[in-house]
């Protein structure tokens, strides 16, 4: 098996980071970068062909009405090809590429992949806007950006499952990216990066929306990025007009002390 194609290479990411840095620090809403072609296509055909289908694992299922969805971050469920790339995801070249994409230094992988990891969204399904939660359950780290690697082929826009980001007052919508096959999109988590896929997916009937999902920390964060206390759990947000009734997550945050309601959030993510 001639793994040459998925090792990532310095020489050749550092230059499309650097290329990109301003736009990425000048984009709105918030600093991103939409990146496509930026993996080997035979790599992540491996990804797909051995993605679990919804019934096929034991996957963490959200279903409230501003999450459906499906998600894990068990090895056990992964395939070799889909390990052996998150953990490319998280090596040293691949974080120095974000590190000067980015302008944000000392960034620290999550080996647990708490919260990211699988993810697949049937259709029907959506997630509603928000903000991620801020800080790493168990290494106490500050979360500062997602990595987002979509893995879907032959995608059309009438399928839906664009990843909208909205601007810090609510406003607008200022992006919206269609989640087609070796796109990745990397941005910067803030307490106001909102961001997710609001609108039910109208993809055929036996397909899904996948993706995979990495986070990345740091110790320490700006100010200007915290607009709330540190450690909250995920944030969500109505769009103007919208009208839903509260989730047992959102329901719990009001509830419940707020340690309490962070534990219930944490449980949850472990799963």
């Amino acid at each position: 098996m001639n793994l040459d194609p998925l090792l990532l290479d310095r020489e050749r990411l550092l230059p499309v980071a650097e290329r990109g840095r301003d736009a990425y620090a000048a984009a709105d809403p918030f600093p991103h970068a939409v990146l496509d072609d930026l993996f080997d296509p035979a790599v992540l055909d491996r990804v797909i062909d051995e993605f679990p289908d919804p019934g096929s694992v034991e996957w963490q299922r959200f279903d409230d009405p501003m999450q459906r969805k499906l998600a894990t971050r068990r090895e056990e469920h992964m395939g070799a090809w889909t390990r052996l790339f998150l953990g490319q995801l998280n090596s040293a070249p691949f974080i120095d590429f974000l590190e000067t994409l980015t302008g944000i230094e000392g960034l620290v992988p999550d080996p647990h992949l708490d919260g990211g990891g699988m993810h697949q969204i049937q259709r029907g399904g959506l997630l509603k806007l928000h903000a991620d939660f801020d800080r790493h359950p168990h290494l106490d780290l500050d979360r500062r950006l997602n990595v987002l690697v979509y893995l879907n082929r032959d995608w059309e826009e009438e399928f839906g499952g664009h990843l909208e980001l909205w601007d810090e007052p609510m406003e607008r919508c200022a992006q919206r990216v269609l989640p087609k096959f070796n796109r990745t999109v990397v941005f910067t988590t803030t307490d106001t990066s909102w961001h997710g896929h609001p609108d039910a997916l109208s993809c055929p009937e036996g397909w899904s929306r996948k993706s995979l999902a990495l986070y990345y920390y740091s110790n320490g964060r700006p100010d200007h990025e915290m607009k709330g206390p540190r450690g909250h759990s995920t944030v969500f947000k109505r769009r103007p007009g919208e009208r839903i009734a509260p989730s047992l997550h959102e329901a719990a945050q009001l509830l419940l002390p707020p340690i309490v309601a962070q534990t219930f959030e944490k449980l949850g993510r472990r799963r």
